[in-house]
């Protein structure tokens, strides 16, 4: 291809570094989809470009105009550059030849040149800050997806769950690779954070903690970029829970702690913070600590406003502060204690089962179960520990989550060493702990990455 021969087409193509044309290629069908997005068809968003139309459109090698599809790709791609132009010849025809009073080395066309080529600078500039990879339609598509999984992640098996949600996550990180207004990147990164997030809160729930930890903090990073608190504040809530699980509550009080120091801008984030410092500071024996924590988040749910997150399980309702609650005295155990958590316990257990079927927090649900369980047992209530241990096997066998595997063999450790641990109903409740502890399925197979 000579110099002759190119067009401003191929010239731009350069200056953006879209010139190969697999590259070009990605920026056409990402324009096609905005276009079919706000003003239709639907059609345009398969739009694709040959190679060899591609070739001609870069060499002045066509011979009739473009279809008007592809004329209004290139608009949105070029915008204020008529078609005939964009594939017309790079170079501007020589000028006509100037009388002689108006000599080519005359200072004010000199300036006069250098202000045109300024101002051409500036609208190259604009074209390129002008280009987007993403536009509202796509951004509340976005929202919607994000919504309908967190509201749906309680009450849904966690497996099937995880491979949609990893799905939408890349999608978000393909648009962050490209190119888009700051606003759209603040909101990308906040999205990107949350299925993050929830990855990291999926892992934590298929036994993987290792990889939980890396999702969240990949979640934490996002919402570093975005600048969003009540982002930052869950993720620390999210890590704190997983140290806490693994057996490290003074890093759990630890990572609930900097959780705190950024308020959330509503909702309950900062409410769950303190809840799960006072389950942490209850496992460390640190009674006094545990039981003001548990009040400083009674006074947190007294000032909470509307979640600004997307609700579902990102929000910490009413009935899970009070099974955070019930595990809290549960650690610190003696008989006043033994009492609050059967209190609370059975409350969480009223509150979450009365809520529609569809909506339930199946998971949180089965742990209020046990603790009520543990309570019970606690107290010598072999009959009232077995309804709801025998309620958690039936929800685990739909949905089962390690931590609802982990508890249910806890109890049944407690149970062989209680006094009633050879009466029927003892035997029957451990045997079909056992039995399904055998029988369930890997929770996802391949890796939880």
């Amino acid at each position: 291809m000579t110099e002759e021969t190119k067009t401003l087409f191929f010239t731009l193509l350069v200056q953006k570094g879209w010139k190969d044309y697999e590259v070009f290629q990605r920026h056409y069908r990402e324009a096609a989809r905005r276009l079919a997005d706000a003003k239709g068809p639907q059609s345009l968003a398969t739009a694709q470009l040959e190679k060899r139309q591609f070739n001609r459109w870069c060499n002045q090698g066509l011979s009739r105009p473009p279809r008007r599809e592809a004329r209004r790709i290139l608009a949105e791609l070029f915008p204020g550059i008529p078609v005939e132009r964009l594939l017309g010849p790079a170079a501007v025809p020589a000028p006509v030849a100037r009388p002689a009073e108006c000599h080519p080395e005359d200072p004010f066309e000199r300036a006069e040149d250098v202000v045109m080529e300024a101002a051409h600078e500036s609208a190259r500039f604009m074209t390129r800050a002008e280009a987007t990879n993403v536009g509202p339609h796509a951004m509340e598509q976005l929202a919607a997806d994000i919504r309908r999984i967190v509201r749906t992640y309680p009450n849904r098996p966690v497996g099937p769950l995880f491979q949609e949600v990893r799905e939408l996550r890349n999608y978000i990180f393909r648009l962050l690779e490209g190119k888009q207004p700051p606003a759209y990147a603040r909101d990308l990164y906040l999205a990107a954070g949350v299925t993050c997030g929830v990855l990291a809160n999926a892992s934590f729930d298929l036994g993987r903690y290792a990889a939980a930890e890396t999702q969240a903090r990949a979640a934490f990073l996002c919402g570093e970029l975005a600048g969003h608190n009540g982002l930052r504040s869950w993720i620390r809530g999210l890590q704190a829970l997983i140290a806490y699980w693994d057996g490290r509550p003074g890093e759990a009080v630890s990572l609930a702690e900097a959780g705190s120091s950024f308020m959330p801008e509503g909702g309950t984030a900062h409410i769950r913070l303190s809840a799960m410092k006072a389950r942490a500071l209850g496992q460390l024996g640190r009674a006094g600590d545990a039981v003001a924590a548990l009040r400083q988040a009674d006074d947190f749910r007294e000032a909470a406003v509307d979640d600004d997150l997307p609700g579902g399980m990102m929000a910490f309702p009413p009935e899970k502060q009070l099974f955070y609650a019930s595990s809290t005295y549960l650690w610190l155990g003696g008989q006043q204690h033994l009492d609050e958590a059967e209190r609370n316990a059975q409350e969480a257990v009223a509150m979450f089962s009365a809520a529609p079927e569809g909506q339930r927090r199946l998971g949180e649900e089965a742990l209020a179960r046990m603790d009520l369980a543990i309570a019970r047992l606690g107290k010598d209530q072999v009959d009232g520990a077995a309804e709801q241990v025998h309620h958690v096997l039936s929800t685990n066998a739909r949905r089962h989550t390690e931590s609802v595997t982990r508890r249910l063999g806890h109890f049944s450790r407690r149970l062989s060493e209680h006094q009633a641990a050879t009466s029927p109903i003892a035997i029957g409740l451990r045997e079909a702990i056992t039995a399904q502890q055998q029988h369930l399925p890997a929770l996802l197979p391949g890796d939880a990455s």
